[in-house]
């Protein structure tokens, strides 16, 4: 039998992976339906330009580019949403931790040097980052509600 403390840390990142994945797929669809949309793959593959240049390392082609910074979204959204934990609050932390990553992917890019437009070029634009880190974050306070409630 797992460990309490192992169950918790299993059932933080499996909720924050789901947040991570929902975020994930409502970004990649809604690119391809409104010029609206944000493009927060554009921001990631130009962040990882700039940390391979930085590095004096080789840039790699679009698509290796591309795949690179999806894994890297999925990984690191996937430990930030798993943040919510659990207990009745994961849903309020759930909220919060989505609404302030929403803010941060408006505010950020252009102070970080990675443009304003992938994220910031529209109100629809700004509204639509807010609004989906805040779903990924109520994703993984949901899937880790579940997740309780079936122990």
């Amino acid at each position: 039998m797992k460990s309490s403390a192992s169950a918790d840390i299993t059932q933080a990142l499996v909720s924050g992976l789901s947040g991570a994945v929902a975020l994930t797929l409502v970004h990649q669809a809604a690119r391809k339906l409104t010029p609206d949309a944000p493009r927060m793959d554009i921001l990631g593959m130009r962040g990882l330009r700039k940390l391979l240049a930085a590095a004096d390392a080789p840039a790699p082609d679009q698509q290796t580019l591309y795949n690179a910074t999806m894994a890297g979204d999925l990984f690191s959204n996937g430990l930030y949403y798993s943040l919510v934990g659990s207990g009745k609050d994961a849903w309020w932390r759930g909220a919060v931790l989505g609404v302030a990553a929403g803010v941060g992917g408006v505010v950020l890019p252009g102070p970080l040097g990675l443009g304003d437009g992938p994220s910031n070029r529209t109100p629809q634009t700004q509204l639509m980052t807010v609004a989906w880190y805040t779903l990924g974050g109520l994703v993984a306070a949901g899937v880790s509600r579940w997740w309780s409630a079936a122990k």
